[in-house]
């Protein structure tokens, strides 16, 4: 399993890549495997305000369903329209083309209390 340094961590197995004022988001190779085969996501809606630690979606996978949770608080920009089709993506490469939405980011400070990649490894176990 891989965390890559560049990005952050939550406690609910998210991770988030920062662009300026821009968070990429999608859920951690620790996640994925976990979950098993992923064969659905619900996502939110653009334009959605999202709540840090709230349910914002799910993602279904062959043995049990997950929810996905907001981060940190901001505002839905984008999704990944491709995981409606081709859901595996996130199996075969979380990081990259397995990314679930973008978002803007509403306080950046909130930033601060998310998990660097050797903290989250540790959390992990």
């Amino acid at each position: 399993m891989r965390f890559p340094q560049d990005l952050k961590y939550t406690k609910e197995h998210e991770w988030l890549k920062i662009d300026g004022d821009t968070a990429t988001i999608g859920i951690t190779d620790h996640a994925q495997g976990e979950l098993g085969d992923i064969i659905f996501i619900e996502f939110p809606e653009i334009g959605q305000e999202i709540e840090m630690d709230e349910p914002i979606g799910t993602i279904e996978a062959v043995k049990t369903v997950a929810d996905l949770f907001g981060p940190i608080n901001g505002c839905v920009t984008e999704i990944n329209e491709s995981l409606e089709d081709n859901p595996e993506h996130v199996n075969e490469d979380a990081y990259g083309s397995g990314w679930i939405l973008k978002m803007a980011i509403s306080d950046p400070s909130e930033l601060d209390a998310l998990l660097s990649a050797t903290q989250y490894t540790e959390w992990v176990g």
